[in-house]
């Protein structure tokens, strides 16, 4: 996967400047940097959910835009409007609609694809729950259920670990690492720096520019977070 010669700007302010990178795939990177680095604009800039100034993401030369049905996007909470009267199941069907017809509802299949999601992050049992019914963590359990149904073969995940429980969070981890192992690629914005070690296989220090990007063993250094925080020794 390939991110080239990124630029994004917000209210005449440069957020991303200029990133070039190659993305490992089949891996869990985690996207760390301070507040303001432009880590969630960096996923929104991929996906084509806000306006570049120049560059794109690609997946084998594959504009990222040409394959929307094969990318999963797990955004904030703070994103989502709670009020919405939609149900935990309908909400996780949603995940099903990339790969159908313009035309057609989900049936049978789709929902079993959605249940199934649903056992996989211990929700099946809330189905008719209303979202704004839920808690931060089972909030984040149903994003992610959504994000199963797609069978999709890229999640980006922006601070999914943020204000959930410590129960969900491990679930949530683990259901990854599975996705990994089976061949996945994820990317997740993150910023505990005691748990990158645990979670991530690499990492891209992020500051409007790159840092630097790589295994975490190597990258994820005080050098490097210094650089990314600007901090001065």
């Amino acid at each position: 996967m390939y991110i080239s010669n990124l630029t994004v700007y917000y209210k005449e302010k440069r957020v991303l400047d200029h990133i070039h990178m190659a993305i490992k795939t089949g891996c869990i990177t985690g996207i760390i940097g301070p507040n303001g680095a432009g880590k969630s604009t960096l996923l929104k800039a991929m996906l084509g959910l806000i306006k570049s100034e120049s560059g794109e993401a690609t997946l084998f030369d594959v504009p990222f835009n040409q394959i929307k049905q094969k990318i999963a996007y797990v955004p904030q909470r703070s994103e989502i409007d709670l009020t919405f009267p939609i149900n935990v199941l309908e909400m996780v069907l949603l995940g099903t609609y990339p790969s159908l017809a313009l035309t057609r509802k989900p049936k049978r299949k789709e929902k079993e694809k959605a249940l199934h999601a649903l056992r996989q992050v211990d929700m099946e049992s809330y189905q008719k729950k209303q979202i704004g019914e839920l808690s931060g963590g089972q909030l984040q359990r149903i994003f992610m259920a959504r994000a199963l149904a797609q069978d999709a073969e890229i999640f980006l995940l922006d601070e999914p670990f943020v204000g959930i429980d410590v129960t969900s969070e491990a679930l949530i981890i683990s259901l990854l690492k599975k996705l990994r192992d089976d061949g996945k690629t994820l990317l997740v914005v993150h910023h505990d720096f005691q748990k990158v070690a645990d979670y991530f296989d690499e990492i891209i220090l992020l500051n409007k520019k790159l840092i630097t990007i790589g295994p975490v063993e190597e990258h994820f250094t005080d050098e490097m977070i210094k650089k990314a925080y600007a901090i001065k020794a």
